[in-house]
């Protein structure tokens, strides 16, 4: 599949992954696995503090897997639509809606449509109201959701403020969850 879009793109470097400090675990023995999105091209969300803190942070955890998920330019956008194939990671190359969570850092308002292209684009549904337990929990976090509610329908959680100083929080809750077999709104009420 890979290869087969790639060589149709203008940029196929965007969407390989395999940059110095990637990282990569095995997909079958790690328990949480989390989608770090950026929601804008591979060259602006690359220069973004934000996700390879996050990334550091959240694979420094042995039960955790965090890859990195960018908005793809419109001709990858159009060749996933044209041949029924999800958005995936860069990492793994697994569809963002195999993760259990799928987390966007929203720098600013701008970006808040692409989320919602995102989302189509990984075959999830827009809402949180029509998205089932087999989809990722969707959580927001960053400068552009101080005020979540232009976006609130379609994010499950938002982390106000900085989500380092929450994370260890959040993955307890998360290692719950899964060790429980909770549905995400239990995860919610918690």
């Amino acid at each position: 599949m890979e290869s087969r879009l790639l060589s149709q793109v203008t940029k196929p470097a965007r969407y390989t992954g395999g940059e110095w400090n990637s990282i990569v675990k095995d997909w079958a023995a790690t328990p949480i696995k989390i989608a770090l999105a950026y929601p804008d091209v591979y060259e602006i969300g690359m220069s973004n503090i934000a996700i390879p803190i996050l990334y550091a942070i959240l694979n420094r955890e042995p039960d955790v897997l965090a890859e990195r998920v960018f908005t793809p330019w419109t001709d990858m956008g159009e060749l996933l639509r044209k041949n029924g194939e999800p958005l995936f990671s860069l990492e793994s190359k697994h569809a963002l809606k195999e993760f259990d969570i799928f987390g966007f850092s929203l720098g600013y308002e701008l970006t808040f449509t692409n989320v919602l292209y995102m989302l189509e684009l990984a075959q999830i549904p827009l809402t949180s109201a029509e998205r089932a337990d087999n989809f990722p929990l969707i959580i927001a976090g960053g400068g552009g959701v101080l005020n979540p509610e232009p976006v609130a329908d379609f994010i499950d959680l938002f982390v106000i403020g900085e989500a380092e100083e929450v994370l260890a929080e959040l993955i307890a809750c998360w290692r719950e969850w899964k060790k429980n077999e909770l549905t995400k709104q239990q995860l919610l009420e918690k």
